[in-house]
């Protein structure tokens, strides 16, 4: 299918590994110009290459934070009227709530909420003027079913939901969507260090959580970052203009409801 973005230019916030390098290459795949972005400048500057190497598209690194105002200047100075932003931080580890101080949670909630609103408020005004603008959170799925251990991440992400469902109503009359995705478990190197930090605590094998967290899903298999990103290159294009508000949960099955 083509998705009738080639040519437009995207930010993908957090891209030099996991989900959202898959929806930076992606997007890529589709024709967009990308500009990924990271901390590690060794990882990020292999990430662009590849993702040039394999698409031909015009990929352009940006190392920094992007919870930072340094960090978000630095992605605008190099995409400053981008047609799609997808959003993406890292989350705060799995803790127990009781071990939360104040400095904890507000940095959780700016990673996590801050951030997203802040640079959806400069990419906004030139989507506006071009009546074109794809931007996708990625958020996750304890959004929907929180988790023990992920209470801060669960929270923030909930809360930059709710906010950007208003914001997605203000501004689709000017042909820009805002939606979410939420994961569910993806081979990612996140998932792994989860895998670590659980089979120290309970003196087992790796394997053992890892197991133990694919009898949970009903797919019995945990998913793949490549499939995440093309779910995101789908709500950017232009097939799913009429798509906005909305959370896609991609879990595999996990979550029982029916909504």
């Amino acid at each position: 299918m083509d998705l009738g973005i080639a040519g437009r230019k995207a930010i993908v916030c957090a891209s030099s590994r996991g989900l959202g390098r898959a929806c930076a290459q992606r997007l890529a795949e589709a024709g967009c110009e990308v500009v990924v972005n990271g901390v590690n400048a060794e990882r990020l500057e292999k990430t662009a290459a590849d993702i040039r190497a394999a698409t031909g598209a015009k990929i352009t690194a940006v190392v920094a934070d992007v919870a930072t105002k340094a960090g978000q200047d630095a992605l605008f100075a190099a995409c400053g009227e981008p047609d799609i932003l997808v959003n993406n931080n890292a989350g705060p580890p799995f803790r127990d709530f009781r071990e939360l101080d104040r400095q904890k949670m507000i940095d959780g909630v700016v990673a996590n909420m801050i951030t997203a609103i802040e640079l959806t408020q400069r990419a906004i005004p030139a989507m506006t003027a071009k009546k074109f603008g794809r931007i996708v959170n990625i958020t996750s799925g304890s959004v929907k079913m929180p988790l023990a251990g992920l209470d801060l991440s669960s929270g923030a992400r909930a809360g930059l939901t709710g906010f950007m469902a208003g914001v997605a109503r203000s501004v689709a009359a000017d042909g820009i969507t805002i939606n979410f995705l939420l994961p569910g478990s993806f081979e990612t190197d996140r998932l792994v260090a989860n895998f670590e930090v659980t089979a120290k605590r309970r003196g087992v094998a790796i394997d053992v959580p890892r197991a133990e967290r694919i009898a949970g899903v009903p797919a019995k298999r945990l998913g793949q970052p490549d499939e995440f990103g093309a779910a995101c290159a789908f709500l950017c294009s232009v097939h799913a203009g009429y798509i906005t508000g909305q959370s896609l949960l991609i879990d595999g099955g996990v979550f029982p409801g029916v909504m």
